[in-house]
């Protein structure tokens, strides 16, 4: 069967899955191997990472967030946080972000992460398209999405994250621009 896959991907020129085996599955990923024919017919494996939470009704797997933070006689700030990443041993500063949950759009995910991350509560302002991040690793798939927080708001005077059960612990900073 995959040399049939091979031949076919050959005469036509396209790369082509053959079979997908998952070698280890977590939580949140999955490690997989990649048989695939190339665009010459070879076939080849690839090792990728593929997370196991996006949501049947959602094209993407998360959100990243922009949040431009405006004051009235004050510089524009974007928002970044600070959180421990294990896979780097460090900590990063970073956009908000995260995953976007069933039955939920793109900007209320940005909207609930920003809240959550960082106290702030915004207006979104813009979302982009599905984009990938790292396609030479993961399956994993992300909107961009850009939101406007009024400083002079009320709600916005002291923020506090909202950190869920478990949930990582947040930083957060302000960077003029």
């Amino acid at each position: 069967m995959e040399n049939q896959a091979s031949e076919e991907c050959s005469a036509n020129g396209k790369n082509t899955i053959i079979k997908e085996e998952t070698l280890v599955k977590g939580k949140w990923v999955q490690l997989q191997e990649t048989t695939y024919a190339d665009h010459d017919g070879k076939t080849r494996t690839w090792e990728t990472v593929k997370r196991t939470t996006r949501a049947t009704c959602n094209a993407a797997d998360g959100v990243a967030i922009i949040p431009v933070l405006q004051r009235t006689l004050h510089y524009e700030c974007i928002v970044l946080v600070k959180q421990f990443r294990p896979p780097l041993g460090c900590h990063c500063l970073e956009f908000p972000a995260g995953l976007i949950d069933e039955n939920e759009t793109a900007q209320q995910a940005a909207l609930r992460e920003l809240e959550e991350e960082t106290g702030y509560k915004g207006e979104v302002m813009e979302c982009s398209p599905v984009a990938c991040l790292d396609p030479g690793l993961s399956n994993c798939t992300t909107h961009i999405v850009t939101v406007h927080i009024n400083g002079d708001d009320p709600a916005n005077n002291k923020p506090k994250p909202k950190l869920a059960d478990g949930g990582m612990s947040y930083y957060y900073f302000n960077i003029y621009i």
